[in-house]
């Protein structure tokens, strides 16, 4: 496994996002951990599309659900998703933008670093 505390770009991960609070640790950061089996480790902007796309594969982020005190998610948030969900969504054409600075480097086991670069955004550019 990559190490954990660095980034696709080689340097320390930074905080992907802490409203909502995010990440396998719920710690805001998308540090991937031998305890995490979903591989949560792409920091991603959300978007209408994507959590569709996501609802439509078994994973509903967008509903709230408070028995785990889940809000439920909205376009425009950032939030760690599952590496290999952030793939398929790639291959089918409906990949959110991702944060690289807030991405973990073990990302980099499932996925190319060319195609998470097609999808960056600034972590600050919330557009």
């Amino acid at each position: 496994m990559q190490d954990l505390a660095k980034n696709v770009l080689g340097t320390v991960l930074q905080s992907c996002s802490t409203d909502p609070m995010t990440g396998f640790l719920r710690n805001g950061c998308c540090q991937v951990t031998e305890e995490d089996i979903g591989h949560h480790g792409v920091c991603v902007r959300l978007t209408a599309e994507f959590l569709a796309f996501s609802k439509s594969r078994g994973n509903d982020l967008s509903t709230p659900r408070p028995e785990y005190n889940f809000d439920g998610l909205r376009p425009g948030q950032q939030w760690c998703l599952c590496t290999a969900r952030w793939q398929e969504a790639f291959e089918a054409g409906c990949a959110p933008k991702v944060v690289l600075a807030a991405t973990s480097s073990a990302a980099l086991e499932i996925v190319r670093l060319q195609d998470l670069q097609k999808y960056a955004v600034d972590h600050t550019d919330q557009n």
